[in-house]
């Protein structure tokens, strides 16, 4: 097959979190099982643009990407140039893979794939999600679904979901959707690393390790706030939280650790982290906590337990059915004191070492890339399919 996948960003501008990974991984793990598999999107990354060719195939692991400039309506990742390559291309593919919603380059994909008679699938990445339409804009969202995205959710031939849960949020949403493929992301495997590629200040975190980890961006949905409260209920637990600051919570974060006189037990690295840095930050915690009020998925749970590291996370994060079906973990309410009675529970060394053991060997049997684009092309060969099936 010859398959386009239109993202807003692509890497390497890994300020965007999961998505950026999740969906590379998705492409190369589709080209490596023989599939001509490109990408558009745009250069944009934060206030700067990626140091990519403009309009230029770049092989990235046997994926051809395109990059195309967004100068105006940078929010929105507006572009002119997309569309006139678009336009021109589109009639070439067999299927469109399209990933997220409220934004311009997915919205054309699918007005374009419509007009062309070219099927497309539509991934919303957790974005149509109830509470965070109503968190995040809820007037400007409600016109966009109205005017441009209700037509795109009823023109795709299947809407992508990475866990039951996403599906499920999706539904109440009452929302068109001819048909459904509930498939997951995967976990890209661990990589050694010598203690001397650390960064002085993951070095200074990690110390003694034995802390509670919670790595992602730092987004009002990952219920920060609730792991500083369940420390406070925790005498000689620490908490480190590492991720891109996009949404300026962290002073009021510093604030609410000063209030409950924990500065010397809970510490931030407001940056992304690759490579040796996230691999020691994993290597030397004791549990990976997330306490999601909303998560479509949430890749970094899967990562800590590929890593044998035990999780704690709220029912609200997708990956909470992996976490049931593997023991690898526990899966709990939000609040503070729930998070707190579960960190208790893992204290004994057996009972965590018990659980990751479990975690590992769950998601190394069931949710390496090759088998997940496994299950995404044949999703893609029954869409193609005159009869339905593959």
């Amino acid at each position: 097959m010859r398959i386009l996948h239109i993202v807003p960003t692509y890497l390497p501008a890994t300020r965007y979190g999961g998505p950026i990974y999740s969906v590379h991984s998705l492409c190369a793990a589709l080209a490596r099982r023989g599939h001509a598999v490109e990408v558009y999107t745009t250069n944009v990354d934060g206030a700067g643009e990626s140091a990519v060719p403009l309009d230029q195939p770049l092989d990235l692991d046997g994926v051809q990407v395109r990059y195309f400039p967004s100068t105006w309506l940078r929010r929105l990742y507006w572009s002119p140039a997309m569309a006139r390559r678009l336009a021109l291309t589109i009639g070439g593919f067999d299927l469109l893979h399209l990933h997220s919603v409220f934004l311009w380059p997915t919205a054309l994909g699918g007005r374009l794939a419509r007009r062309a008679g070219v099927p497309y699938v539509l991934s919303p990445r957790g974005m149509l999600i109830a509470e965070l339409i109503q968190r995040r804009g809820a007037l400007r969202k409600r016109a966009w679904i109205t005017w441009v995205e209700r037509r795109n959710l009823a023109g795709a031939a299947a809407l992508h979901f990475t866990a039951e849960a996403e599906r499920e949020a999706y539904r109440q949403l009452r929302l068109p959707a001819r048909e459904a493929l509930v498939i997951p992301n995967g976990v890209e495997w661990p990589h050694p690393y010598q203690a001397e590629q650390l960064s002085p200040e993951v070095r200074a975190l990690v110390g003694e390790g034995g802390y509670l980890l919670l790595l992602g961006r730092m987004s009002w949905k990952k219920g920060i706030e609730r792991l500083i409260d369940a420390v406070a209920l925790l005498p000689g637990e620490r908490a480190v939280v590492v991720g891109n600051d996009e949404e300026g919570l962290l002073p009021a974060l510093r604030a609410q650790v000063a209030r409950l006189g924990l500065a010397e037990r809970v510490a931030f690295l407001p940056r992304s982290v690759e490579g040796a840095d996230k691999e020691a930050l994993f290597a030397h915690a004791a549990l990976f906590v997330l306490p999601s009020y909303s998560e479509n998925f949430g890749n970094v749970v899967l990562e800590a337990m590929l890593r044998g590291c035990p999780v704690v996370v709220s029912a609200e994060v997708g990956a909470a059915e992996v976490v049931t079906a593997s023991g690898g973990g526990l899966v709990v309410a939000g609040d503070a004191a729930s998070l707190a009675a579960a960190i208790r529970q893992l204290e004994p060394r057996s009972v965590a070492e018990a659980m990751g053991s479990a975690g590992r060997a769950y998601v190394e049997r069931y949710y390496g890339w090759d088998r997940v684009a496994e299950q995404m092309e044949a999703g893609y060969r029954r869409l193609l399919s005159p009869s339905g099936v593959e």
